[in-house]
């Protein structure tokens, strides 16, 4: 017997639930997540749109008892007439009827926010890394971030901006160390036995980091989707007889899209496929753009050895 389907559209402060031809409108609190559980039946498939953080309670309260599933509000432009006439209730009740062909992805779970937490300590890495080379700069020095260096500059007095160098550089010791504990507990909550890993470029961080950020790849009936989904798909602009590239739009997973960038860096060198499209590519392309333009290739990838269950295979 197929389970019956609800949906439920999240603001900041209320909860409004499609069910079998009602609606209920609840606080988004604990009191609004119990009151929902007393009108649902266990088992029962609810499609939440993804809204910031205001779903994420109410997605991890649901979760024991129901088949949740966290839709992208991306994802869901295909279906032409959601974004109409905009009513919580007809957000909830389309929410309700799309749920079903929607895969379930890891939005909520702890994997998705341990990549979160990586991103964001592994941008803070890169700021105090930068102002640790303008601060040397300042002080004379090489801005090489080496040992050797390091320890010369320590050894050069008291000043303020020596005093800074000293507080950067133990709160570098406390990024890392905690950039290596995710890493370490994103290993143990993805699948070890993943396609991915086969994709040269693609290693054992940013493999586990893509795997959480998509989910269900099923969810992505052709390439073209999963390309955007990742804010990798170019944006073109067309007027009379001239088209101009306005490069990509960023409409995605910002996540997804510095994972598959990061990796692009590495696969340029390792994969021949993306190898291969470097080289085709470099005199038409330069820098940054080019980067960008392996990192989209390198998405199709992972879509078709995902979607299709196959090992990466360079002759294909």
């Amino acid at each position: 017997m197929e389970a019956p389907v609800a949906g439920i559209d999240v603001s900041k402060d209320k909860l409004v639930v499609y069910f079998q031809g009602k609606y209920y409108e609840f606080p988004n609190d604990r009191q609004g997540y119990e009151e929902i559980i007393k009108i649902l039946p266990k088992g029962c498939k609810v499609g939440i749109e993804s809204t910031g953080i205001y779903h994420i309670n109410l997605a991890k309260y649901l979760m024991g008892e129901y088949d949740v599933r966290i839709i992208n509000p991306f994802i869901l432009k295909k279906f032409k007439d959601f974004r109409g006439k905009k009513s919580d209730k007809n957000d909830a009740k389309k929410l309700a009827e799309i749920v079903v062909s929607m895969g379930s992805e890891f939005t909520t779970s702890d994997a998705r926010e341990l990549t979160s937490q990586w991103d964001f300590v592994t941008r803070s890495i890169a700021r105090v890394k930068n102002r640790l080379r303008r601060d040397l700069t300042l002080l004379g020095y090489k801005d090489s971030l080496s040992k050797k260096n390091l320890e010369e500059v320590l050894r050069g007095g008291d000043s303020i901006v020596l005093a800074e160098v000293r507080f950067l550089l133990e709160e570098l010791e406390r990024l890392e160390v905690r950039k290596r504990e995710i890493e370490e507990k994103l290993e143990d909550l993805v699948p070890k036995d993943s396609l991915i890993f086969t994709i040269p470029g693609i290693g054992k961080t940013l493999g586990c980091i893509i795997l959480a950020r998509v989910g269900d790849i099923r969810r992505f009936s052709d390439k073209k989707r999963f390309v955007a989904y990742c804010g990798l798909d170019p944006v073109i602009e067309s007027s009379g007889k001239s088209v101009v590239s306005k490069g990509i739009s960023k409409r995605g997973d910002a996540v997804l899209r510095r994972a598959f960038y990061l990796a692009a860096l590495t696969a340029i060198r390792v994969n021949p496929v993306i190898k291969r499209f470097y080289e085709e590519h470099k005199g038409k392309l330069k820098g940054k753009k080019l980067i960008i333009a392996c990192a989209r290739k390198l998405a199709v990838i992972t879509w078709a050895v995902l979607y299709y269950n196959k090992p990466f295979d360079a002759s294909e």
